[in-house]
Order: structure tokens, then sequence, then C-alpha cells
């Protein structure tokens, strides 16, 4: 893969990208109820879409105004290829650019290594959210 596109905008302008994305992954793969997972936040939310070269979308995330990052999903032919980290820069950039100090998330166990890597440090106990299990993790900016 070479060049990662990252889109920023809010929910009108990226919805179609977001939702297609998210369904794919936390709804159709990881069976997470399709009303838990499009919610009340997504409107208020900065919204972030990867894409490549031809413009085909690759995944998705979203910041929330409380500092949440959440939503990062990446479509499964693209994973391990750069794009999640992208995903989560883009969205680092743009919440210390709000003036936001840190932010935080409810990070699958399973990613936690990823977002480790990326400066996150986990606290408390896990959790389960929608049927899967979780770690809230925070980063200062």
């Amino acid at each position: 893969m070479t060049a990662i596109h990252i889109e920023e905008g809010d929910w009108h302008s990226l919805k179609h990208e977001c939702e297609r994305v998210r369904l794919m992954v936390f709804v159709a793969e990881q069976k997470v109820p399709k009303d838990e997972e499009l919610d009340e936040w997504d409107e208020a939310s900065r919204h972030f879409v990867a894409k490549d070269e031809r413009r085909m979308v690759l995944g998705c995330a979203r910041l929330l105004p409380t500092g949440q990052i959440g939503r990062l999903a990446v479509l499964r032919p693209f994973r391990k290829r750069g794009v999640g980290r992208a995903l989560l820069d883009a969205v680092l950039r743009s919440a210390k650019a709000a003036g936001m100090k840190e932010v935080f998330m409810n990070a699958q166990v399973h990613a936690e290594p990823f977002y480790e890597r990326a400066g996150f440090v986990s606290e408390g106990e896990r959790f389960m959210e929608a049927g899967i299990e979780h770690v809230r993790m925070r980063r200062s900016l």
C-alpha cells in the first residue's frame, strides 16, 4: 500500500463511509448490535476516514467532544498495513489542534498493544462492552 489519505469531517459529510466500515467490522464481524454501534455521539463527533490513492475506503475513527477516541476500525483486507496508525495519528493531531490536553478510549483488549505503541497507558480493570472485553486507555497530548 502506498499513500493513505485521511479525510476529517462531521457526521453529515462522512456518514456514508463511516457507517459502511463500522457495520462491516463491528456489526458483521464482531456481532455488535447495530443499535449499539450507531449512537447519539455520532452527530457530536469529528469523524475520520482513511482512503487509498484510488479513494477506496480503508477504515474510520471518531473523536468525541469529551476527548474520547472511538470506533477506530480498519476493513479486514487492509489491516496490518499502517491504516490504523494513520487514522490514530490524524485523530491525535485533531484533538491537539482542538486544545485537548489528553485523550482516552475504551479499547478492545486484543488491540491494547497497538495503542500502547502509540503512547497510550491502560488504567483500571478490564470490562465488557457490547459483549467484547475492553480496557480504558489514556494518553496525554
